[in-house]
């Protein structure tokens, strides 16, 4: 592998001792990173995040960005840094696009770098502290092996064994049928033991100590045979659950094929080099072969090909990719050998984030969940105090004999030891949990991402969808159908401005500018003195001039309101950009279609008795046209951002329980806003999915359809368990303390009920999808 030259290695140096150029970057790659404040002289770094930030992950980036903007071996350091408040003293100063992402703001010894962003935002953001500059290394996450996958095969196999020894005891007479009971005994306590051991390590107990002290103590009263038929339960039962468990993962781990390396990089010259993935920067140019898969988010320069995309999203259905398209990382090429461009490190790939969200959905607990968990560590408390004080009064009151049966009565002991069996809580511990990660295992499979077990439970309160319309009902792949200029003959100057423009924007219809830009060859002008208009478009100063690309609306305003009120807006279905430059008025109209399945999954909503509302930045006509299309409840059009956020607290205050479906920068404040926060896939905007608590994957609509009706059957299902394992207790419990059961027939019970909870959470990973109902219906 070659090395960088001497002159790459010092440009690099460089254009890394200049803070405000490094922080461009770092809010560029970190979607939940808003601003950052540094002071030289106090030697303190606070930042602005909005949505679920990685705090850990954050601060080693802004340290790794503070300390490389420091002078290093008494080189100039960045020029904020030095106190001069600007990076023009920096010697790779920041250039102009680069100066349009950010506002930099000094006071005093402080400087505040924050990225250029709607008036809404900042209202959401939180800040925090960090400490100055540490070094911590990051290293990129494949999922290639998960841990524990088969630790149910030991165990279940320990079941087995402390079953056939406590039969084999049964049957054999003494001094044999000890021997026998003894050796099921360490086969069925074994992996119990080791739990023990752990949380008394912790200073904790749990249903596992419970389970152990019962079978200890039935041998110390000689009932062996009660203590091994507890023991082949209880593991068995716990056998089951980490099958469970593993299953789940399983299904995650399907997802994600393995993984490559290495890529191949094309230099300027053409020639190929292996570099690892890792070490993949914005911009480089790689050669995939087909068959081979795409190493991190990239976009096609070169070639045409298709893509599968199965793993990521289900879907079998090769995607066709030609110039201008973006791929996603962990894909596969198909049949064309194509150039791609790194649009950004393996890092920060749609496929680390998918694993990222998994992994936090995984170690997220429902808010019934987080309930069960701290009632059953009191719980186990109290049911040791409960079986102690009964001790006492089965012997002191009742006056039965405090260890040894008399004839058919049974001890005071025994009593107890039945006691704390039926009144463990196992299978409500287990309830919740096996339930949540059955449903988010069942949802990833099918390209739903569950941000953790409140997701789930919150999405089957819902009463009333709030969606954007670019992106969500529309598919959002919108192509520029013309080029039109007012008078003609100057389209050529509308494509090339427009292009150079909208180059730098992310929104759907700058995309579709930019991809046909790309497609058409057109060669961009570099432009100055660049600035957003929230809600209305963009401005330019060129050669003199204001050069306005944006709504209608917005541009009717200036000198060329008569020309554009003379030409009939385009028809419901399309969407228009205008561009004005002095004399030079045109527009480019694109169109966006309407998803095939949007219709059936609005009647499919109706039917779930869920009301719908469309919430959109585009002119009334469109979404009147949208309305009467889909049968919708209700529009709302020509809204901004923080109108958007509005609606949706006023729906809220009314008592509807709101969840929000949309994918673009603009939504990432409703998307906060609302009880539940649904993006539309990995194609979504960085800002939309940290703020989800719903991840659809590869912006189908009738995923949410799907994500809703599972997230009910969750629901059913944990009502079901709690119904189960609550039940259960309350039943034996009261034959308990009455001594109307026997130890065998408690332990039967309940560790049938646990084995019982376990099942029922695992009819969550098959059944139908809302999302095959959909296209079934829509294809008959």
């Amino acid at each position: 592998m070659s090395q960088p030259t001497s002159s790459e290695t010092d440009l690099q140096a460089e254009k890394a001792r200049c803070l405000a150029r490094s922080v461009t970057e770092v809010l560029a790659q970190e979607p939940t990173l808003e601003a950052v404040t540094v002071d030289r002289t106090k030697k303190t770094i606070s930042v602005a995040t909005l949505g679920q930030a990685d705090v850990a992950k954050l601060t080693q980036r802004i340290s790794d960005t503070i300390q490389s903007a420091e002078a290093v071996d008494g080189a100039q350091a960045c020029g904020i840094l030095s106190g001069e408040g600007d990076c023009n003293g920096c010697s790779v100063p920041l250039s102009f696009k680069e100066r349009q992402a950010i506002t930099i703001k000094q006071e005093g010894n402080s400087t505040t770098i924050a990225r250029v962003t709607c008036p809404t935002a900042p209202r959401f953001w939180r800040w925090r502290d960090i400490p100055w500059p540490r070094v911590v290394q990051r290293d990129v996450e494949f999922l290639e092996h998960a841990e524990h996958l088969d630790e149910w095969k030991p165990q279940l196999l320990a079941a087995a064994l402390c079953g056939v020894f406590g039969l084999a005891g049964y049957f054999l007479g003494s001094p044999f049928a000890v021997y026998a009971y003894i050796a099921a005994y360490l086969a069925g306590g074994w992996f119990t033991a080791e739990e023990v051991w752990e949380r008394l390590q912790k200073r904790a107990i749990d249903v596992h100590f419970l389970m152990l002290a019962v079978a200890v103590g039935s041998a110390s009263i000689g009932a062996w045979g009660e203590g091994a038929t507890l023991l082949f339960l209880f593991s068995f039962s716990g056998a089951l659950e980490h099958y469970a468990l593993g299953r789940t993962q399983r299904e995650i781990n399907s997802l994600f094929k393995e993984a490559p390396k290495v890529a191949t990089v094309l230099d300027e010259a053409g020639q190929e080099r292996e570099v690892p993935v890792e070490r993949l920067q914005r911009g480089m140019r790689l050669l995939i072969k087909p068959g081979a898969q795409f190493p991190v988010d990239a976009e096609v320069s070169k070639g045409g090909t298709a893509s599968d995309e199965s793993n990521l999203t289900g879907e079998a259905t090769p995607v066709e990719k030609g110039v201008g398209d973006s791929v996603l990382a962990g894909t596969i090429n198909l049949w064309g050998a194509v150039e791609v461009t790194v649009l950004r490190p393996a890092t920060e790939s749609a496929l680390q984030k998918i694993i990222q969200l998994i992994r936090e959905a995984q170690q997220r607990k429902a808010p019934a969940q987080q309930f069960t968990d701290k009632f059953s560590t009191v719980y186990t408390y109290i049911v040791l105090g409960l079986s102690l004080a009964m001790f006492f009064v089965w012997w002191l009151v009742r006056g039965l004999a405090p260890f040894t049966a008399q004839g058919a009565e049974q001890s005071a002991f025994y009593h107890t030891m039945t006691l704390l069996v039926v009144a463990s809580p196992c299978a409500l511990v287990l309830s919740i949990p096996s339930a949540v990660l059955a449903a988010i295992a069942w949802g990833a499979r099918h390209g739903i991402l569950f941000r953790g077990g409140a997701a789930v439970e919150k999405l089957a309160g819902v009463t009333m969808v709030a969606l954007d319309k670019t992106g969500t009902l529309t598919t959002g792949e919108l192509r520029v159908e013309k080029v039109e200029s007012f008078p003609a003959g100057r389209e050529k100057e509308i494509a090339q401005l427009a292009y150079s423009l909208e180059r730098l924007s992310t929104h759907p219809l700058a995309r579709a500018i930019t991809r046909y830009g790309k497609q058409q060859q057109i060669k961009p002008i570099e432009l100055e003195n660049f600035e957003s208009i929230t809600g209305h478009g963009l401005q330019i100063k060129r050669e003199g001039k204001v050069c306005r690309l944006g709504r209608r609306e917005w541009l009717t305003e200036g000198d060329c309101a008569r020309i554009i009120s003379q030409v009939p807006a385009t028809e419901a279905g399309f969407n228009e950009v205008w561009l004005t430059e002095g004399e030079l008025v045109g527009r480019i109209v694109l169109r966006d279609d309407i998803r095939p399945q949007a219709r059936q999954v609005m009647e499919e909503l109706r039917r779930e008795g869920l009301h719908t509302v469309v919430l959109t930045g585009d002119r009334k006509a469109t979404a009147e046209h949208l309305k009467a299309e889909l049968q919708l409840d209700d529009v709302r059009a020509e809204l901004k951002p923080e109108q958007k956020v509005e609606a949706i607290r006023e729906l809220i205050a009314k008592g509807q329980r709101v969840a929000m479906v949309g994918d673009g920068v603009n939504d990432a404040p409703s998307l906060a806003a609302s009880d539940v926060g649904v993006a539309m896939g990995a194609r979504g905007s960085d800002a939309a999915l940290e703020q989800a608590e719903v991840v659809l994957m590869h912006d189908r609509l009738e995923n949410f359809l799907a994500a809703f009706k599972l997230s009910q059957r969750a629901r059913r299902v944990i009502r079901q368990n709690l119904i189960i394992s609550l039940g259960t207790v309350v039943v034996l419990m009261c034959f308990a303390l009455m001594g109307k059961i026997p130890l065998t027939i408690g332990v039967v019970g309940h560790e049938g009920s646990t084995v019982i909870v376990v099942m029922n959470s695992l009819r969550l990973l098959f059944g139908k999808t809302g999302k095959q109902e959909v296209v079934e219906k829509t294809a008959a």
